[in-house]
């Protein structure tokens, strides 16, 4: 790993603690707070247990601490050189991210050091000014959840306007572009390379159905072979919720979108008897009708 978890959302989070405790005893309801505005929702689990148990010596079980001086975050040269590999890439420029000047600084890698198999060649134009205008615009539009009334350009070449609601921006390694998420007349899903114009309105996009439905997996999972820090990784992006129901059992809870359901039943298959989904009972269905297909393509494949 490139960084230590002390200088990644653990920190800041206990750092926030102990600026607290130092102040004043801090209980349980004040801790997750903090941990819930500076960490992950599943890192709760991890700190609060290693604060009971004195497991960091930084703090005692009843909230107080005897560090006097505010915690800091200094950059490792190591994280300079990975900040400094993050600026030859040209998709941070589309963030409008300030960097420190780390002009002195050796990349940790390039871009020409990552070879992506299957990947297409006619990738977004990232360092195209009207695309970084569209995408910050687009970006923005979903920060703020605000139409766009956009003009984009279809693959035939037929120019189209419309108003549209994005949600999300997703990215497609293998396709190598972006893409905004959201409702409108023409479609849920629009490429940000195929805008020419865009900017933010008061007009709504007409009552739609919106295909993207939320639903929500669980399941119980058993913390064996890093079972647990292995879900948390592979399913980073998704809102998710960790309690823990045993030594080293959890129940967890997982949002994601209807489209997407087959997906998900592949990858909480892959964790195999780690993960045993719960709920909702058409989940576990889907489980039981992958398995059973499974078994059966297996068995017609068994030669004697």
């Amino acid at each position: 790993m490139f960084f230590s978890e002390v200088y990644g959302v653990y920190f800041n989070a206990m750092a926030e603690i102990l600026r607290c405790a130092a102040d004043h005893p801090i209980d349980m309801a004040e801790m997750r707070k903090i941990i819930a505005g500076h960490a992950f929702g599943e890192s709760g689990v991890f700190i609060e247990q290693c604060i009971k148990d004195e497991k960091w010596q930084l703090m005692t079980a009843d909230g107080r601490t005897n560090i006097q001086h505010a915690p800091t975050m200094p950059l490792t040269l190591l994280e300079k050189r990975w900040l400094r590999a993050i600026q030859s890439d040209p998709r941070i420029n589309l963030f409008d991210v300030v960097m420190p000047d780390l002009s002195d600084i050796e990349p940790l890698f390039y871009p020409d050091d990552i070879l992506i198999f299957d990947k297409y060649s006619d990738g977004d134009p990232y360092e195209d000014e009207d695309y970084i205008r569209h995408f910050r615009m687009v970006l923005k539009a979903v920060r703020e959840k605000r139409p766009l009334k956009i003009c984009t350009l279809s693959r035939k070449g037929t120019v189209t306007k419309s108003v549209f609601l994005p949600a999300v921006i997703e990215y497609s390694e293998k396709d190598d572009k972006f893409r905004a998420v959201g409702t409108g007349k023409h479609g849920n899903t629009v490429n940000i390379a195929r805008i020419l114009s865009c900017k933010l309105t008061d007009e709504q996009p007409p009552d739609i159905k919106n295909s993207h439905t939320a639903r929500t997996v669980e399941f119980d999972l058993t913390n064996e072979r890093n079972a647990l820090e292995r879900v948390m990784m592979h399913f980073a992006h998704f809102e998710k919720q960790a309690v823990k129901t045993g030594d080293k059992t959890y129940h967890v809870s997982l949002c994601y979108d209807k489209d997407d359901e087959t997906e998900m039943v592949i990858r909480l298959l892959s964790f195999g008897p780690m993960v045993r989904v719960t709920a909702p009972e058409s989940f576990v269905a889907l489980i039981k009708q992958r398995l059973i297909r499974q078994k059966r393509c297996a068995e017609s494949n068994v030669h004697y």
